[in-house]
């Protein structure tokens, strides 16, 4: 992002989707009046099914593996965003395919040439689905809500970084900055726009007012959420929908019949033989959430007497076969690294991301060499989930293969979350994380299991420290500069070791044939805003 630029930018993707995997996208890029937003491309329609136009009205009905867990509302989790995808709006969002902002709520921005101020220029015709008037201090009050420790947000030492806000304008938010951020529009695209009178009963669970394209009517924690159309929303006539129904089915197996039987019409959590096997069956399709990836990883608890070595460490690096784990587990949806980042970001670097391959032989040597005699160790996951049980599975068979005893140890949901969070998982444990399909820096600085500060493995170092520090402190967080930084904090991350890399995965759904125009966010936060039933 050039400095001292005024930025609107405009996302002339369509939306729409048709059957099948591919997600065609036309973007472009130019300096446009006020008048000119997102709006206009989306009112002028978007590649449409074998039934023709978009068809207005009827109720979507879809199937999640998680309730949404208040306490948790901006960590990312699932169930959160379900809400927040049909809910809420963010200040502006990124294309797929890179780290690029596009105007939503905020339809222009100015980036002073040193970093240190960010004015938003911000839509006048957008209200709460409360009715109250969307302004500027609700961006403000967003943003804070999101640095509030409280919220144990992932973004929050970038928001904390917002050092003032100058709200004055209704319509124009003006940010001073500590520092640059190089992913200062990482938070403005993340960061949902919060409503100040009923943050109290989103708390509790008994609210969820955002400025989104669906409302929220009822809610039965564990159970369903039932969202109507938001009939003020700010894009003319959208959403196509009246309704969508989510319906919580924990247990991946039932949600698949409920798939199967037409009970619901799209599925997430489902494993990825069962979404490739229903991808390949009439009147059914497989979307691939292609520029929200995931990545698949170990990792290790360093306060652990075994795993404070780094050569343990280093013997699990070498001992896991991530090629298994891609192929089988996922379906070959994704690819094996040593590193986080996905091809599309700055940070991928082929060189050191085959640092660590297979090689039980060379594994056992350095087990060797280290005189640790590793007891058992438990690996800690998230009970019901079938990617990381069948990961798990593997992690242990390829380590007892090298002399490292492990013991599956599933954990509820939330309990996992918490532990993982709260950095008391004992030993090992398999999960997924996100944020490297962001501007890099992103990643150390706010993610718990990599934040350089504190993290979940309670790994500390001033090298990676510093690292992580400089990299996120430029003003452009995909200009040259930033990417010579990425390459020490990177190596950092091969040196300490303290998380282990699988591969990275792509998330995806099950659908129903006629649901149409499915779109999502970077976080895969699903967007019904343009799905209609053909």
């Amino acid at each position: 992002m050039s400095s001292s630029v005024n930025r609107s930018i405009v996302d002339r993707r369509t939306f729409f989707r048709g059957a099948g995997l591919t997600a065609a996208a036309i973007f472009g890029t130019g300096l446009l009046g006020a008048c000119s937003s997102a709006v206009d491309e989306q009112r002028a329609g978007a590649a449409t099914g074998a039934s023709g136009a978009p068809v207005r009205g009827g109720t979507l009905k879809t199937g999640i593996p998680a309730d949404v867990i208040p306490a948790t509302f901006l960590t990312n989790t699932s169930g959160a965003t379900t809400v927040i995808g049909l809910a809420y709006d963010t200040l502006v969002r990124y294309p797929h395919d890179k780290v690029e902002p596009q105007p939503r709520l905020a339809k222009s921005w100015q980036l002073a040439a040193d970093g240190l101020s960010l004015s938003l220029e911000l839509r006048d015709d957008v209200t709460f689905h409360s009715g109250r008037p969307f302004t500027s201090k609700d961006a403000e009050f967003s943003l804070r809500t999101y640095a509030d420790p409280k919220w144990t947000a992932q973004l929050r030492s970038t928001a904390a970084a917002i050092t003032a806000f100058d709200s004055s304008d209704p319509h124009r938010l003006v940010l001073t900055l500590a520092h640059p951020l190089g992913n200062v529009f990482d938070l403005l695209d993340t960061v949902p726009i919060l409503d100040s009178e009923s943050i109290d009963k989103l708390a509790a669970g008994d609210a969820f007012i955002g400025t989104g394209p669906f409302k929220l009517v009822s809610r039965t924690p564990n159970s369903a959420l039932v969202f109507e159309r938001n009939e003020h929303y700010w894009i003319p006539d959208r959403p196509f929908l009246d309704r969508v129904e989510v319906s919580v089915i924990p247990d991946s197996q039932a949600l698949l019949s409920s798939l199967k039987s037409g009970q619901v019409a799209v599925a997430g959590g489902l494993n990825y033989r069962d979404t490739e096997t229903l991808g390949e069956t009439a009147g059914f399709q497989a979307v691939s959430l292609e520029g929200a990836e995931l990545q698949v990883y170990v990792g290790a608890n360093v306060t652990h007497p075994a795993l404070a070595d780094v050569r343990v460490r280093q013997a699990i690096a070498y001992a896991i076969d991530r090629d298994r784990v891609i192929s089988e587990v996922f379906r070959g949806s994704g690819y094996p690294v040593n590193l986080p980042w996905p091809k599309s970001s700055p940070a991928y670097d082929e060189a050191r991301n085959t640092t660590f391959t297979r090689d039980a032989t060379k594994a056992r040597a350095i087990l060797a060499g280290s005189g640790i005699a590793v007891p058992t160790l438990p690996l800690t996951y998230q009970a019901g989930n079938p990617f990381y049980e069948a990961t798990a599975q593997i992690v242990q068979a390829n380590l007892a293969e090298i002399g490292i005893p492990v013991e599956l140890d599933p954990q509820e949901g939330a309990t996992f979350i918490k532990a993982l969070i709260g950095g008391t998982i004992p030993a090992l444990w398999v999960t997924f994380h996100s944020w490297a399909q962001y501007v890099p820096s992103t990643l150390t600085i706010s993610a718990y299991p990599f934040n350089a500060l504190k993290n979940s493995s309670h790994y500390e170092s001033p090298a990676y420290v510093d690292a992580a520090g400089a990299a996120w402190r430029v003003t452009d967080g995909t200009g040259a500069e930033a990417k010579d930084r990425y390459r020490a904090v990177s190596d950092q991350l091969l040196d300490g070791l303290f998380l282990v890399e699988i591969g990275v995965v792509l998330n995806q759904l099950a659908a129903a044939q006629r649901v149409q125009g499915i779109d999502w966010t970077k976080r895969s936060e699903i967007v019904y805003t343009d799905t209609y039933l053909a």
